[in-house]
């Protein structure tokens, strides 16, 4: 029989790597938490870590039972929140991912609005922008932008019609002019970006004629995508990135748009999670709470663009 103590013990190891890490966590002696870990691989019948006097990693068995042993911590902290749902205050933690840009400059406050209307919500955000593995990651959710890769995951629409921006600084546009095409954009300095390990650097636009993608280059190029575009407000190049992320720029005159919006790639803009388990009373808030305000952005700000 496999007891939930024992599997709560093995999820912590995993993450921290030792026993007596995980023992610290638990506030359990070391060799309990080795019992435990021993106990629930002879319930499972199988080896969860690879052991040896230096190090210790989890075995191929290991690594496929992770993820269900996390659903089974998420069903039980879910089964203790249904009973206690008669109480009106949002409670328990959010673990989410989000890319640097929209992580910094729109997520953060907003997440800052949310937890003050709930503070008995604990945040851990981590930006990056690279992708995470929402399965084998200790995370609840992650926002992203584009089209979903993994059809496992469960994406909740944050901004389904976002799209990209093609935008320069008002500075370099005066000393470079903007291109009249977009085939135009071979011959001006590109700022580019780093996500998960490639380079954004093949632009493709919905034109009137049909999808058109233009190779770019440039002398900067940023794993952030928020440098990247302060590199652009700087007037050291044209950006093409999210057209939700610049809107507070585009709106303060910082940036101008190249580009028609609708001639620019579609980038919707989704809630990821893993499973179904983890949309938690406090993560469908949140859902709700974020779609809101990506809508109220998205609709406060008109630009009025020519197309070229």
């Amino acid at each position: 029989m496999i007891r939930f103590d024992d599997v709560q013990i093995f999820v912590h190891t995993a993450e921290l790597g030792s026993f007596s890490e995980a023992a610290r966590r638990l506030n359990i002696a070391p060799a309990h938490a080795s019992a435990c870990v021993q106990r629930l691989e002879k319930a499972l019948g199988a080896r969860l870590f690879t052991r040896s006097t230096r190090s210790m990693q989890l075995s191929d068995a290991g690594e496929r039972y992770l993820p269900h042993a996390r659903l089974m911590l998420s069903a039980h902290a879910q089964g203790q929140q249904a009973l206690s749902a008669g109480r009106a205050a949002l409670s328990g933690p959010l673990r989410i991912s989000a890319s640097s840009d929209f992580g910094r400059n729109l997520l953060l406050p907003w997440l800052d609005d949310f937890q003050h209307q709930h503070p008995d919500v604990s945040l851990h955000v981590r930006i990056s922008d690279r992708s995470v593995d929402l399965v084998r990651e200790p995370l609840d959710a992650a926002v992203r932008y584009g089209a979903l890769q993994d059809s496992s995951l469960l994406a909740l629409p944050l901004a389904g019609h976002n799209r990209r921006a093609l935008c320069a600084a008002p500075s370099y546009v005066e000393r470079h002019g903007a291109p009249a095409r977009v085939e135009d954009l071979r011959r001006h300095n590109c700022l580019r970006y780093v996500w998960s390990e490639q380079i954004h650097e093949r632009w493709r636009f919905t034109l009137p004629g049909g999808d058109r993608t233009v190779a770019v280059t440039g002398n900067r190029v940023s794993d952030d995508a928020d440098l990247v575009r302060r590199w652009a407000i700087a007037g050291e190049g044209l950006i093409y990135k999210s057209r939700l992320d610049l809107i507070p720029d585009l709106a303060a005159g910082r940036l101008v748009e190249i580009l028609s919006p609708d001639h620019c790639e579609p980038a919707p803009l989704h809630l990821l999670c893993a499973h179904r388990a983890q949309l938690t009373p406090a993560m469908t808030q949140l859902h709700g709470f974020l779609r809101q305000r990506c809508t109220a952005l998205l609709d406060g700000y008109r630009g009025d663009t020519d197309s070229p």
